[in-house]
């Protein structure tokens, strides 16, 4: 019995040893070398990924930047539907009449279309004053149909006129000197002088038949 223990501790003793000099050695290491294993963790984040890894690695509810498409401008052309509205401003009430497009508008984008139509407004033409014209809108615009509200302020004229001065420019009134009729928009300067100084005290027109004569003698 001796001689089997004597045996055992033969082999057992230097195995504990052996087990006893790998830990210390593994704990020597990371006690005197602690750099090496943060370099080896490195060393593996920096190798390339498979696809696989960068397919798991991609997150898949992120999405590439969308790229907008820059919508080309629309222009007008032949078979443009054109809406007018004509608005009454005193009595409320309103107008709608489809045409064909002008012909000056075919080929003209919003930007143009606009840009006429604060011209047009700025200036109408003498038809459009007599009959009330005071201002418009361009309430839609597409390739399909352009729509445009005018309005008027549609006055019964009176049996005879008078012509004033305001901001220095030419206003028609009806026979009560007090409603206007007609802002013309005829600067006060570019008349004679005499007529200007009888401007300025009201002058008398006795029918429309003048009053027109006047206007398209002296509207720009």
């Amino acid at each position: 019995m001796k001689f089997v223990k004597r045996i055992s501790y033969f082999f057992v003793i230097p195995v504990v040893f052996l087990i006893l000099g790998i830990f210390l050695g593994v704990w020597g290491i990371h006690f005197f070398y602690p750099g090496q294993w943060q370099d080896l963790n490195e060393n593996r984040l920096a190798l390339p990924l498979t696809e696989e890894e960068t397919a798991a690695d991609t997150d898949p509810y992120e999405a590439a930047p969308s790229v907008e498409a820059a919508a080309s401008g629309e222009t007008l052309c032949a078979d443009t539907e054109y809406v007018l509205e004509e608005a009454d401003i005193v009595r409320g009430t309103t107008v709608e009449t489809s045409w064909k497009i002008p012909h000056k508008y075919i080929g003209m984008n919003r930007e143009n279309f606009l840009e006429t139509m604060e011209l047009y407004a700025a200036h109408p033409p003498l038809s459009e004053i007599e009959r009330g014209f005071v201002g418009l809108e361009v309430l839609s615009f597409s390739r399909e149909k352009v729509m445009v509200r005018m309005d008027y302020r549609y006055v019964q004229p009176s049996a005879s006129f008078y012509l004033a001065v305001s901001d220095n420019e030419v206003v028609v009134y009806l026979e009560d000197r007090s409603t206007v009729y007609i802002n013309t928009g005829i600067s006060l300067e570019k008349l004679p002088e005499q007529i200007q100084l009888q401007i300025m005290d009201m002058l008398f027109v006795p029918d429309e038949e003048t009053l027109y004569d006047f206007l398209e003698t002296y509207s720009s």
